[in-house]
């Protein structure tokens, strides 16, 4: 059992290891396009990959504040237009293009090695 007094599963638990593994890397892809406020690239994520990365505020906001912190990412407030209220969007820097690319690489070489080890 977790603190929560819920029980985990295995397959719980590894799937959400593995998950946090990506999410740098996907927020990074996600923002390669465009600059994107917290809740558009939760939804995003959502849409993507099926429903596979299912994130809360709480999972997201930690992981953007990381990567600005790194300079990979700059925020900026929007304004307020009529009813649309100041939204943050983040936008990927010349840094974060190269640490994505980076970071595809090796995603990649660890896929096609545990797809290796897998197949056996």
């Amino acid at each position: 059992m977790c603190d929560s007094g819920v029980e985990v599963t295995v397959n719980e638990k590894y799937e959400r290891q593995m998950k946090k593994g990506v999410l740098d890397m996907l927020v990074l892809k996600l923002l390669k396009s465009e600059a994107k406020y917290g809740y558009q690239i939760i939804q995003e994520m959502k849409e993507k990959s099926e429903e596979t990365f299912l994130l809360k505020d709480g999972t997201l906001y930690p992981i953007l504040y990381r990567l600005e912190d790194d300079k990979l990412v700059v925020s900026k407030w929007s304004e307020a237009e009529g009813k649309q209220v100041p939204r943050k969007y983040y936008e990927i820097t010349e840094a974060g293009l190269k640490a994505l690319t980076e970071i595809e690489a090796v995603w990649r070489k660890i896929s096609v090695g545990a797809e290796k080890i897998m197949e056996e």
